[in-house]
């Protein structure tokens, strides 16, 4: 079946996004809508919105505010969300979820896209669950800092990731002395976070612990974060090329010294080189494309925005369309994107804000919920299976058909996605491409909408149309479950 090419009728206002254009917002967003197109040919073109994208502060975005007050214990402390936990009140893996659900439907809403994904990378890439133990106390606030610094320096990132209250707790640092080092968060932070397994020894990973004691928080009784020169390791430290005399009982510097190191490291731009592009352009990149954005990273001090130009602008990621897949929170992010389904402020535990996490747990993996502190997969294989498949499957079906979730969330209703005039069946799954996939429609897509309607390419469609009164769930599906919309 040949592919579908008819002349656009007077409804049909908004162009596509085409060729570079479509693949660099379609990698570094959510889905694009019309919006999100007409947003960026306002911009003039994709590059140049990806420019005004890394400057996400000066982004009017009302998301953030309009949202953070849905789940009001989000807003309480570390000692308040204890006792909550600790009476009974409100268990905090229930808070997390929470945490969790705010953070899918600014994925699905914001206007900063390219700040939304960075965050999703780097709040992976120096993982602290959200479904574990006491440091869900401080989860919340650790993914607002990694969002703040999303888009600067990975120095200052990683410093104040390794010394925050969640990390410290997570990896066993917040109890670690100069008598008992825990050598948890020393050994990931080299493994993990900077340079990489096989570039470190046990002795630096010793002296790595050493370095880091000190940074503690007052467990089971105020859960007060500070540093505390008493529990700090003195002596003679040298992990890698780094070497320090670490005299003095107050290590601050030290660690600020020792992380900054670490960050400029050659073996950690590779790292975070190579990460990057299997994030954002393929599986397996090349040696020239990760040595490129690593001598990038070093060149700028590690600022990262430089780093996401070079990418952006490499040959490479310009013939990655279609490479990419979306993980399972993804997948139901762009679901609700998509089909532009408007959720609103929760009022029960059956409303849209709160289902759509049990909708990617469903699929999958929902966010942050990777137990190990590697992270969740960002490879294809990893959610290329066919129980994934099929769980999507699944969800785009009840989300097509408005079926589930209902409370506090608003569907488009079927006539809505016809232009009012009707049309011939090809037309109209030319212009659903165009609204739901951004991109016409082609002869595979045609015959399986054909297939899965029963429908004929000429059959005129109208409002009174079967289609339309109990059937456009099935297009709609289908479009859904195409490796188009599967493809990031």
């Amino acid at each position: 079946m040949a592919a579908v090419r008819y002349k656009p009728r007077t409804w049909e206002t908004r162009p596509l996004l085409e060729g570079r254009d479509r693949h660099l917002v379609s990698r570094f967003s959510y889905g694009i809508n019309p919006e999100l197109a007409q947003e960026v040919r306002r911009k003039g073109g994709a590059r140049q919105w990806f420019q005004w994208q890394l400057n996400a502060t000066k982004i009017t975005d009302k998301t953030y505010q309009r949202s953070a007050n849905w789940w009001p214990e989000l807003g309480k402390g570390p000692l308040e969300l204890w006792h909550d936990h600790e009476y009974g009140i409100r268990g905090g893996w229930l808070v997390m979820e929470d945490y969790q659900r705010w953070v899918m439907v600014r994925r699905i809403y914001s206007r900063r896209q390219v700040l939304e994904t960075m965050t999703q990378f780097w709040e992976n890439h120096l993982n602290v669950p959200t479904n574990g133990e006491q440091w869900f106390l401080y989860r919340k606030s650790y993914g607002e800092m990694i969002r703040r610094n999303a888009l600067g320096r990975f120095d200052q990132l990683l410093i104040n990731a390794i010394t925050h209250p969640a990390m410290l707790i997570y990896l066993d640092n917040a109890t670690s002395t100069a008598t008992r080092p825990n050598e948890n968060l020393g050994r990931e932070l080299l493994e993990l976070h900077t340079v990489g397994a096989g570039n470190f020894t046990e002795d630096d990973v010793k002296n790595s612990a050493r370095i880091l004691t000190g940074w503690a928080v007052d467990m089971w009784d105020t859960w007060v974060a500070a540093y505390d020169p008493e529990v700090h390791a003195t002596g003679k430290v040298k992990v890698k090329g780094f070497t320090n005399a670490n005299a003095s009982p107050d290590g601050r510097a030290l660690t600020r010294d020792y992380l900054k190191y670490l960050a400029h490291h050659p073996d950690t731009a590779r790292r975070i080189a190579r990460k990057l592009a299997v994030k954002f352009v393929s599986d397996d990149p090349s040696e020239a494309l990760v040595a490129k954005l690593a001598k990038v990273y070093r060149k700028n001090d590690t600022d990262i925005r430089p780093v996401l130009e070079a990418l952006v602008d490499s040959h490479e990621f310009r013939g990655s369309a279609g490479d990419k897949l979306r993980d399972p929170a993804e997948d139901v992010v762009a679901a609700y994107r998509l089909l532009r389904v408007k959720v609103n402020r929760p009022t029960n535990s059956s409303a849209g804000a709160n289902a759509m996490l049990w909708q990617a747990n469903s699929v999958g993996a929902m966010p942050f919920a990777w137990p190990r502190p590697d992270g969740t997969p960002i490879d294809n294989a990893s959610w290329s299976s066919t129980s994934r498949l099929l769980a999507s499957l699944r969800i785009h079906y009840s989300m097509a058909g408005g079926w589930w979730p209902t409370q506090d969330v608003h569907y488009r209703q079927p006539k809505t996605w016809v232009p009012k005039n009707g049309m011939r069946f090809d037309e109209l799954v030319d212009h659903l491409c165009r609204e739901i996939l951004h991109q016409p429609s082609t002869g595979v897509l045609l015959k399986a909408c054909c297939e899965a309607t029963g429908l004929k390419p000429s059959e005129p469609i109208t409002y009174d149309h079967g289609l339309v009164q109990w059937g456009m769930a099935r297009l709609l599906t289908t479009l859904l479950d195409s490796p188009e919309f599967f493809a990031r």
